[in-house]
């Protein structure tokens, strides 16, 4: 029988978030990360590269990228350092993107912190993140494998790619599902499959293993960015950060909206070029968009694609071997969707 003090480590350990747990398992690795992070970001001749990227990097992200490379790789049974080169080759990119997303996106604010761009400025957040781009790529040639290489670099053009695709569909409403998919993998989960498929490759994992850690990668990378998109319009304000209808009123064609405009009448459509697609709102047009959106109930729809996504997830890990670390990416790709309930 359990003692009242192990039951309540048990409900604590069980109250973790997922994440959370992941991190404590791999916290020796991740210190081992954080330390080559800090090293390798620094600079001799131009002290505002380490200032700017101190700036985001230590702002207390969860450090999920990184986490996940290290993850697959023990899941593989890998007993090497290269996974911590890998790990901080995706931090690096991950950072890098978000200095430039800040600079395209005019950003004043992440994580709660002015961003690099209003500290600084433009010049230097697009700089320092090439700086990290090119760390990135040192850090990989140092792990000695040319497919690892591949992954990465096809990783970051994606990214690229994606961000392009997002400039030029986020207000057209030609704007279907499978572009939306393109742009998504760009933003979200390109990196997250990398990340886990480089951990497979480098552990020397069979095939079917290293397929099934990229598609694990891939699917809830989705199923986050379909979730946001969700609690835009119905989140809990204080819990999320935003305000519903920031999206509608930023003129973002979220997958919400993209379902609710292939269902649209003529007058529909009419109303969504002009809130969306010519960005003349008017009062109103907010609780417009909700009633279009309950009509056709897309809203119930986009929280039916995170679902599926989370599951894909899940099927995907079905081909690894059990472990301690299996269960907690299981129990983070529910998670991403938990919050939807």
């Amino acid at each position: 029988m359990s003692t009242p003090g192990n039951g309540n480590v048990m409900d604590q350990s069980l109250a973790q978030k997922p994440h959370d747990r992941l991190a404590a398992t791999l916290s020796a690795k991740m210190d081992a990360v954080n330390a080559l992070i800090r090293t390798r970001m620094a600079s001799q001749h131009a002290p505002r590269i380490p200032e700017v990227t101190a700036h985001l990097v230590e702002a207390g992200g969860k450090r999920l990228r990184p986490m996940l490379t290290l993850a697959a790789a023990r899941l593989c049974g890998y007993e090497g350092s290269h996974d911590e080169k890998l790990a901080a080759t995706v931090e690096f990119i991950h950072t890098a993107t978000l200095l430039h997303d800040d600079v395209v996106d005019e950003s004043g604010q992440r994580r709660g912190r002015p961003t690099a761009n209003l500290l600084w400025d433009n010049k230097s957040s697009v700089l320092v993140g090439d700086y990290l781009f090119a760390r990135s790529f040192q850090l990989m040639v140092e792990c000695e494998s040319l497919r690892v290489l591949d992954i990465l670099a096809n990783a970051s053009a994606t990214i690229a790619e994606g961000e392009v695709l997002q400039m030029t569909a986020a207000t057209d409403l030609k704007t279907d599902e499978a572009i939306y998919l393109q742009v998504v993998r760009g933003k979200t989960a390109a990196l997250f499959s990398a990340a886990m498929e480089v951990g497979g490759v480098i552990a020397a994992a069979p095939e079917d293993q290293v397929q099934a850690l990229f598609d694990y990668g891939d699917a809830p990378g989705i199923a986050f960015q379909i979730a946001d998109d969700l609690l835009d319009y119905q989140g809990d304000a204080a819990a999320t950060g935003k305000n519903i209808g920031d999206d509608f009123r930023e003129r973002k064609l979220t997958l919400p909206v993209i379902k609710a405009v292939a269902q649209a009448t003529e007058d529909e459509r009419a109303f969504w070029e002009r809130t969306i697609g010519k960005g003349r709102q008017q009062d109103g047009d907010l609780e417009q968009a909700l009633a279009l959106m309950a009509k056709y109930k897309t809203l119930d729809a986009t929280r039916d694609d995170a679902n599926a996504w989370a599951a894909k997830a899940k099927q995907a890990l079905s081909a690894l071997p059990a472990h301690p670390v299996r269960d907690m990416l299981e129990d983070l790709a529910g998670y991403v969707v938990a919050r939807l309930t």
